[in-house]
């Protein structure tokens, strides 16, 4: 899904990049969006901004409205209500423009699989109206940063599933947008693949490139974002730095497994009453994390003794630093998840607070 170059009306080569099209410090601005499917209300309200040159993360549960607000966001889709502008041009009245100086990087690759690795980013940099040097250049560039060299001259429908996820994220990326968004952008990575990708949007930010990811990984998130949002139910419920966040929590997490299942009960009802907050238990790792607050090293010197006590075995019981996965379950109640394209149901997640509670 390429945006700015196959959207109509989007004319000459994106004439934007990493410039500013309004005096605004903001590339992003969002203001009260609301999107309806139907009965389904996906968007509610939603506001946030992002400040040129930063990266904002856009975390939630499956179905939470991520992929809606990219899609709106990108002109694929029309608000009922509701404002948007990038780099000072509205999504609605001015999205031709918009499409000139962003990029898009969605959940599944647009690659055309019938044509080369090589032939795939030139065409894009044709259709982006680039000079020939220049494509050639970039196109080489890419294909070098992205490991894809040996490759480069066999037919796409010829390559991995990781390989062609690389591809399409170099194609994203040849016309050097001002704003550009990143639907889930290294789903099917290898590590070293993740890390690679991870080194490049850096390299984009700092040119001076406004960046939105949505992610299914937190240590993306904590990796890259300046700023996170929470998305949950079509609504912003939490946002900060990932530090800020975190704090969220309050303090560190007391964390360990229980082998044994049927010990569970008792692990919990030992550790009952040590803080106010409930402990969040993932039923197929056994594993049981609980806000130790302000208590640290206190709740678990008597974590280890009232365990002990009741006979319950445990694995790894530790205090750690707060992550955002732990961000999610307080302020949503449940973990985080892969958004689905139109998704609205969402799945029954397999660690729950207890007593459960539907965001």
């Amino acid at each position: 899904m390429r945006i700015s170059v196959f959207a109509a009306g989007a004319v000459g080569r994106i004439s934007c990049s990493f410039m500013s099209a309004a005096d605004s410090e903001l590339a992003i601005e969002v203001e009260q969006l609301h999107k309806w499917f139907g009965k389904v209300h996906a968007l509610r309200g939603v506001d946030f901004s992002v400040p040129r040159g930063t990266v904002l993360g856009m975390l939630g549960p499956n179905g939470a409205g991520k992929t809606t607000a990219v899609r709106v966001l990108t002109t694929l889709l029309r608000p009922e209500s509701g404002r948007a502008r990038i780099d000072g041009y509205d999504v609605v009245h001015d999205a031709a423009a918009v499409r000139r100086c962003i990029g898009l990087a969605g959940q599944s690759t647009a690659i055309q699989i019938e044509l080369t690795g090589r032939e795939n980013l030139e065409i894009m940099g044709r259709l982006n109206h680039m000079d020939r040097p220049l494509i050639k250049q970039r196109s080489e560039e890419l294909l070098e940063r992205f490991d894809l060299v040996d490759a480069a001259d066999r037919v796409a429908k010829t390559y991995s599933g990781g390989m062609q996820r690389r591809l399409d994220l170099a194609a994203s990326i040849i016309g050097e947008p001002s704003v550009l968004f990143l639907d889930e952008p290294t789903t099917g990575l290898d590590p070293n693949g993740r890390l690679g990708m991870w080194e490049i949007l850096r390299e984009l930010v700092a040119r001076g490139a406004t960046l939105l990811l949505t992610t299914q990984y937190l240590d993306e998130a904590d990796e890259l974002a300046d700023t996170i949002i929470v998305v949950d139910h079509g609504q912003v419920i939490a946002s900060g730095t990932a530090d800020q966040l975190k704090d969220r929590v309050g303090g560190d997490v007391l964390e360990f497994s229980v082998p044994d299942r049927n010990l569970m009960d008792a692990a919990l009802r030992a550790i009952a009453g040590i803080t106010d907050a409930s402990p969040q238990v993932d039923g197929e790792t056994r594993r049981v994390t609980v806000s130790a607050g302000g208590k640290g090293s206190q709740m678990l010197v008597e974590a280890v003794r009232r365990l002990d006590a009741a006979g319950v075995e445990t694995v790894g019981l530790s205090l750690r630093r707060p992550s955002l996965d732990d961000v999610f379950l307080a302020v949503t109640g449940h973990a985080a998840e892969i958004d689905e394209d139109g998704a609205t149901s969402r799945r029954r997640d397999r660690r729950t607070p207890a007593p459960a509670k539907e965001g």
